[in-house]
């Protein structure tokens, strides 16, 4: 029986081959590439219609598309969603954006608007999440919303709390306008009368449980002297001290009707 003996190809010969699969293999990849961003820069792939849905309250879909659009750049496959999304997310009152491609030139954005539920300070907005926000103020119908002020990364908080101490107040037919931190962690709340109560500093429940004793027994004092609140201070470790309108001074140490 014959035996077939392999042919082993000189090592130049080989190395040769491999250099030229490499080379062929390195052309057909560039033609590849060159070949798919031609294909990205056809008109046909070019952004044609771009659909806004989702909260579209205080700016209509036809408003935003003709603010955005002159700001987006490239084609369905280059367009920079990033970028898109910060462009949507800098219309006003707009809160968050989700941008998706849709094949083959379309561009779909989902919006979620800023809910104003409290000022902060005199020219900034808090939405629903406790975040601050930048709006024209003329544009809030609601006149009635509560203002906080305090330091800067404090508003979600300062919301928090201002949300559980509103209806503990309202059982007392009082409306608070006016919340502020300080920054050693004082409270303080204004009310839409005009009267100013001192809350003092703790936790929110500590905080919260002198203000209910407060509003509990606030009305027997009131009925006593057939005065408005003016001021009230409930820091005092025993209870608090109060100043009704019309009446100069309470001496809240000798009154127990006037500290409670």
């Amino acid at each position: 029986m014959a035996t077939k003996q392999a042919t082993t190809l000189p090592a130049d010969v080989r190395l040769m081959n491999a250099v030229s699969t490499l080379l062929f293999a390195l052309v057909a990849a560039a033609s590849l590439v060159a070949g798919a961003s031609t294909l990205t820069r056809l008109p046909a792939f070019g952004i044609k219609s771009l659909r806004v849905d989702g909260d579209v309250a205080r700016n209509n879909a036809m408003t935003i598309r003709a603010n955005v659009a002159p700001k987006l750049a490239g084609s369905y496959f280059t367009l920079d969603l990033a970028a898109t999304k910060r462009a949507f997310e800098g219309v006003p009152w707009v809160r968050t954006a989700v941008v998706q491609r849709v094949w083959p030139n379309r561009i779909a954005v989902h919006l979620e608007e800023h809910r104003a539920v409290a000022q902060w300070g005199d020219d900034r907005l808090v939405n629903a999440q406790g975040e601050v926000f930048d709006a024209n103020l003329g544009d809030v119908e609601d006149d009635a919303l509560p203002t906080l002020v305090g330091p800067e990364g404090t508003s979600a908080a300062m919301l928090a709390l201002q949300q559980r101490l509103a209806p503990l107040f309202a059982a007392a037919a009082l409306r608070i306008d006016r919340l502020t931190l300080s920054g050693r962690g004082s409270w303080r709340v204004e009310l839409d009368s005009g009267a100013a109560i001192e809350l003092g500093r703790g936790s929110d429940d500590e905080v919260l449980a002198r203000s209910d004793r407060f509003v509990r027994t606030l009305a027997q004092v009131i009925a006593q002297y057939q005065r408005p609140l003016a001021h009230a201070d409930l820091r005092h470790r025993d209870g608090y001290a109060v100043r009704l309108r019309g009446i100069a001074t309470i001496d809240a140490p000798t009154s127990r009707a006037n500290k409670r």
